[in-house]
């Protein structure tokens, strides 16, 4: 952009833009549909890869034009993850890791959204205090509820384990406790609990 070209952003054009504010990671959405899925090697086969976004030009180009979250089918994932972290637990991002989870009842029907919103733009914002240790966020739509959850890298690091869950309960607006569990499939209780 030259000194006499005039500065455009989203905001004031928003087809004609020529200012794009980079994100300080790149992350990626992902997408899994249950409905063919029957074993591991189905589930790798049917999670796919569908946008790394670097701007917040990208992003809000991406969540405008995607299913929102109440809308996407029953047992269906979206993900968003730090580019080149796949989401799998056997990612070695993944692997020492846990997730802090929430579970909302389908009656908030699609207030659920604004919740996913918040909780991508606090992955994308980077506003977690230990943001490097955040691998992802995944929304989940179940027969019974929808989980928001956030994945971390280290689940024996409780002082930044502690710091995403205590930020993530702000950001959802909860008061019910929050449950941390490791990835590690030996783990059937709560590690953590804010």
């Amino acid at each position: 952009m030259t000194e006499a070209q005039e500065v455009k952003t989203v905001l004031n054009d928003a087809t004609d833009y020529n200012v794009m504010h980079e994100l300080n990671s790149q992350w990626t959405l992902w997408f899994d549909n249950p409905s063919r899925r029957t074993n591991m090697s189905t589930w790798t086969a049917n999670l796919k890869e569908v946008v790394t976004i670097s701007t917040v030009e990208e992003f809000w180009g991406v969540y405008n034009n995607v299913s929102i979250a109440f809308d996407i089918p029953n047992g269906a994932n979206f993900h968003l993850f730090r580019k080149g972290i796949r989401p799998m637990w056997e990612d070695p991002a993944n692997e020492h890791g846990g997730k802090w989870g929430y579970q909302f009842q389908r009656s908030i029907g699609e207030k659920v959204n604004e919740h996913w919103l918040h909780t991508l733009l606090a992955c994308i914002g980077e506003t977690f205090d230990s943001s490097p240790d955040v691998c992802g966020a995944v929304f989940s739509n179940r027969k019974s509820c929808f989980r928001v959850a956030i994945w971390t890298r280290n689940a024996a690091d409780k002082e930044s384990c502690e710091d995403i869950g205590r930020h993530l309960k702000s950001v959802l607006g909860v008061n019910q406790p929050l449950e941390y569990f490791p990835h590690s499939e030996s783990s059937k209780s709560a590690m953590y609990v804010i």
